[in-house]
């Protein structure tokens, strides 16, 4: 994974993290251990989905750049349909409060969209490769030809 790649979703992942703990204490708090774990689960599974949704995006721009934009549109729809379907399956759940599950997984998905794209507008990423920019140039001045009389 390049350099700019892993420190975008490291810029990610330590707030998700982090939004993760805070809820941790706070669930723990108000609905007990079961909240806690509840929203640790709640972290968990959004540092997971969302994390691996990035390392799936960073590859298909690589191998199939024109499809990049769809892609990440399409992975992202997909993403949160699964936190749905996710609160939806654990919402009757005894092994943990499944309200401190659903509050946690939205802010840590809030989050880790915020950080992410806090991340992107941060990196400094080239849009065009400026050593392939110069030899371009050179390469569309016409060399003389002919005598050079």
């Amino acid at each position: 994974m390049p350099s700019n790649d892993a420190r975008i979703l490291l810029q990610a992942v330590v707030p998700t993290a982090v939004a993760g703990a805070i809820a941790a204490v706070i669930s723990g708090v108000l609905a007990g251990g079961k909240g806690a774990l509840g929203a640790v689960i709640g972290a968990v599974v959004v540092i997971a989905f969302m994390g691996l949704g990035q390392i799936v995006l960073q590859r298909t721009a690589k191998s199939l750049p024109q499809l990049f934009q769809a892609m990440g549109l399409m992975l992202y729809v997909a993403q949160l349909l699964l936190l749905l379907i996710f609160v939806a399956v654990f919402k009757d759940t005894t092994l943990f409060n499944p309200k401190a599950f659903a509050a946690t997984l939205v802010a840590a998905t809030v989050v880790w969209m915020a950080a992410q794209a806090r991340a992107h507008m941060k990196a400094k990423i080239f849009y065009i490769d400026p050593d392939s920019a110069e030899d371009s140039e050179k390469s569309d001045k016409p060399e003389k030809s002919g005598s050079s009389s």
